[in-house]
């Protein structure tokens, strides 16, 4: 155990990562943002999304203030929108019950939406040097190989023992480095495929190394086929505006923009007719594709369709006309805003 540990501590202080736009703080605020982030998303992924959300939110209290739909914008594109949700119903709550105040007590930080004990312990290690154990999936891959671990994390049996494991890992010293050494070193060497285990400083110690087993560990997911769902979506374009609808609060994409929705199967032209009250002068289908959600895969049809005001102009509670100037700065789903996009470059 102390052996493990004092490498990972060397190793991240040679060869780990430093100059992260999150490190060397100690800011509570800072630090939540990009760990709220970083949640199944890679670092490469994240800076820039980082920088302009901090750009934008540069304190708490600047994210607080904001609405949902501000915070949703910078957000588009990164997916998992959840979080961008939770972390701004976080921030009101640390406003209202904690007097603005990032709360040091890990259990009071795995109180706010969207963070677990993981992430708590993470940003209590960074932002107040406080001595606890996280298990995100690097360090579940770095740690069922290292010790032999087998089994699908996701089994609750499994992540008990990986729990345990890295409880009884803690340095009693230099717990920053320790962390952040845990997270470079599945993100940087122990990685899912072709991990550099000749680099690795834990390569003597490793379990799953010794007995040529790396590509057992982690134990896969038990597999289980995608649903597929299919739904049609309409394009109506009025005097050079398109129309948007807020998703529900919930759900996939909920409180972005997107375009509304139609029956599958059932004519577009008069499904929107009837539903937003609109006279469809051209209706033609767009190409076709398939958006892959972690849970299900989505085909969408889209149609584009020109109309004008009929007997109402659509305007549902919820739902608005924007111009392409408008639509660049709206919160939309990365596919949505991509669609639209390529309508735009059309001649």
């Amino acid at each position: 155990m102390q052996a493990f540990t004092a490498k990972l501590i060397a190793w991240q202080q040679a060869h780990g990562r430093h100059g992260l736009p999150w490190q060397n703080t100690r800011d509570p605020y800072a630090i939540w943002v990009s760990e709220i982030m970083l949640q199944q998303t890679q670092v490469a992924t994240v800076i820039p999304y980082y920088q302009r959300f901090m750009a934008r939110f540069p304190t708490l209290a600047d994210l607080a203030a904001a609405t949902e739909e501000d915070v949703l914008a910078l957000w588009s594109g990164l997916g998992y929108y959840s979080r961008g949700r939770n972390l701004h119903r976080a921030a009101l709550q640390v406003m209202e019950c904690h007097d603005g105040a990032f709360p040091r007590d890990p259990s009071l930080i795995a109180e706010l939406p969207g963070i677990g004990r993981s992430t708590a312990a993470a940003i209590a290690a960074f932002a107040f040097g406080r001595r606890l154990a996280i298990l995100d999936g690097n360090v579940k891959r770095v740690l069922t190989r290292c010790f032999g671990i087998a089994g699908h994390p996701g089994d609750r049996a499994v992540e008990n023992a990986l729990w345990r494991q890295a409880e009884a890992l803690l340095p009693e010293s230099g717990i920053e480095a320790y962390t952040q050494g845990l997270m470079d070193l599945g993100a940087t060497l122990c990685t899912r495929s072709r991990p550099r285990c000749a680099e690795c400083p834990m390569s003597d110690l490793c379990f799953a190394r010794r007995e040529n087993r790396v590509r057992d560990f982690p134990g896969p997911k038990p597999r289980k086929a995608l649903p597929e769902k299919a739904t049609a979506m309409a394009l109506l374009v009025c005097d050079g505006e398109i129309y948007l609808e807020k998703r529900p609060p919930t759900g996939i994409w909920g409180g972005l923009w997107s375009l509304p929705e139609l029956p599958v199967g059932a004519p577009p032209e008069k499904s929107a007719a009837e539903r937003y009250g609109v006279v469809v002068k051209s209706c033609q289908p767009l190409p076709g594709f398939t958006h892959t959600f972690s849970h299900f895969r989505l085909h969408i049809a889209p149609w584009l369709m020109a109309v004008r005001p009929g007997g109402k102009r659509a305007a549902e509670p919820g739902g608005l006309w924007l111009n392409l100037e408008e639509i660049r700065g709206a919160a939309l789903p990365a596919p949505v805003k991509k669609l639209i996009a390529d309508i735009q470059e059309k001649p």
